[in-house]
């Protein structure tokens, strides 16, 4: 139809979809040369790529050109931060993020890890916290440290069935940000399925993901 391209991938620290998609793309080009086609790598997951597909959304409504909206996903990417909390160690015990004896030690003592998504795109733990309380007060702490959430900018949160504990979140955030528009929503299955029940997650545009 003569329409031009850029496909948003899902983070090459976390699939092979970007490498995929990649060859896919090269045929393209051959087929229709004529045509821009862009395949970024978001170095996003789950809710953290739906914030950065709503801020290229809204950009591309402006009506920019191709090469303006390819650049704006490259300068946004690295800023969109993914911090998240977890309940169950095992889920990560399983992934092989955690040994068994942490896990083991962590649930009896309720030691609760803080991840977050890195600049290579992988999940990667940063600290760790006491009580369940402690990790969703940890999450605002960072965010009140990173965040560079503008006023008509959204900030996303999901969670895997502890939807009373992402409203705790949603109020706190909203003591720092009460003009904002807060999402949110479940986390998927397959993300679920590596995080584990109680997973609770915070998406917001920051300075850099690497504090």
């Amino acid at each position: 139809e003569g329409n031009d391209i850029i496909y948003i991938s899902f983070s090459s620290g976390l699939s092979g979809s970007y490498n995929s998609v990649n060859l896919a793309c090269e045929e393209l080009k051959n087929e229709y040369p004529n045509q821009n086609i862009c395949v970024i790598d978001s170095l996003c997951a789950s809710l953290g790529q739906g914030l950065y597909l709503d801020y290229i959304v809204r950009y591309l409504k402006e009506g920019h050109t191709f090469n303006e909206v390819v650049n704006f996903c490259l300068d946004l990417k690295l800023k969109i931060n993914h911090d998240f909390t977890v309940n169950d160690l095992f889920h990560l015990k399983r992934g092989g993020r955690v040994s068994t004896s942490s896990a083991i030690f962590g649930t009896l003592f309720s030691i609760k890890p803080i991840l977050h998504v890195d600049n290579n795109g992988k999940l990667i733990p940063i600290n760790k916290v006491r009580g369940r309380l402690a990790s969703i007060k940890k999450l605002v702490e960072m965010f009140i440290e990173n965040n560079e959430v503008e006023e008509n900018d959204p900030i996303f949160i999901s969670h895997a069935n502890c939807y009373d504990d992402a409203l705790k979140l949603e109020k706190m955030i909203k003591e720092i940000k009460p003009n904002n528009r807060i999402y949110i929503n479940f986390i998927g299955p397959i993300i679920g399925t590596h995080s584990g029940q109680g997973t609770l997650a915070l998406f917001y545009k920051g300075k850099t993901r690497e504090n």
